[in-house]
């Protein structure tokens, strides 16, 4: 057989096809590179957004707003102090952006303006916190990125 340009094209293309399906298959076919969309209930979230958007002016009205800190614990959420800390209801979601099985949320219930998230929950790396409180009938939401 001889070997000329034409041929060489031709092996060139089944090459360039062949590895594009390799890839194909193996980012179908391999876990570690299933990445899911952010949240399951996208649309819901997307419906609820303006109302996300008046929380969070009601956040950043407050004289302060939410502190935390990372310890030994874990992280401490500190609240406002001027609220009464048994008026605030709400939850802590806790969103891992990685690897969702890592998401958790946690109801509010405060000690003294704090709230304590345990270190045996939480992994190295980044974290989205987000807060969805409630005070004398005044909903705020309170959202950061952190590294843990």
């Amino acid at each position: 057989m001889k070997f000329n340009w034409g041929t060489g094209i031709v092996l060139a293309f089944i090459g360039f096809i062949s590895f594009i399906m390799y890839f194909i298959i193996t980012m179908h076919t391999n876990d570690q590179y299933d990445h899911d969309l952010v949240t399951e209930d996208y649309y819901k979230q997307e419906l609820e957004f303006q109302n996300d958007i008046e929380k969070q002016k009601n956040s950043k009205a407050l004289t302060t707003n939410i502190d935390w800190k990372k310890t030994s614990e874990g992280i401490v959420l500190t609240f406002p102090k001027t609220l009464k800390a048994e008026n605030i209801t709400g939850k802590v979601f806790l969103y891992r952006p990685s690897n969702k099985q890592f998401d958790f949320d946690a109801t509010i219930s405060l000690s003294n303006h704090n709230l304590l998230i345990p270190d045996k929950r939480l992994l190295d790396g980044r974290w989205n916190i987000i807060i969805d409180w409630q005070y004398s009938g005044k909903s705020y939401l309170y959202k950061k990125e952190i590294v843990y």
